[in-house]
């Protein structure tokens, strides 16, 4: 998950553990390109924020997209813009979903059912 709010990461962290994702952290796009990078690991799933330094959400989808290894990483923009544009916008650079804060545990749990990456009805 790559947001840069610490709290933010710990929610996210939570449920997602709870859910059985192995979860990994990053504080802003560059970040979490350098770590994805460095590891050699590419996560099913990506959870952005679109408001943060050094690189935003926007932003670190789009690179994502140029490489290769990364195109079947699932991104789901989790983020305070609620505009429509910006939900466009953040969809055909290639996020798959897209959350507005605040959400709600079940709202997560719906979209990544949507996406297919839970099962349908579970609330862990």
């Amino acid at each position: 998950m790559i947001d840069d709010s610490r709290a933010m990461r710990k929610i996210l962290r939570g449920l997602l553990a709870d859910l059985g994702f192995e979860v990994l952290e990053a504080g802003n796009g560059r970040e979490a390109l350098d770590l994805l990078q460095s590891t050699g690991r590419v996560p099913d799933l990506a959870l952005v924020d679109w408001n943060m330094p050094v690189m935003n959400g926007l932003e670190f989808v789009i690179e994502a997209r140029k490489i290769t290894e990364m195109r079947q990483m699932t991104l789901m923009m989790v983020t305070t813009e609620s505009e429509h544009g910006q939900i466009v916008r953040a969809l055909a650079a290639g996020a798959h979903e897209y959350v507005i804060k605040p959400f709600t545990r079940d709202g997560i749990i719906d979209k990544l059912a949507l996406l297919g990456l839970v099962p349908v009805g579970v609330s862990s």
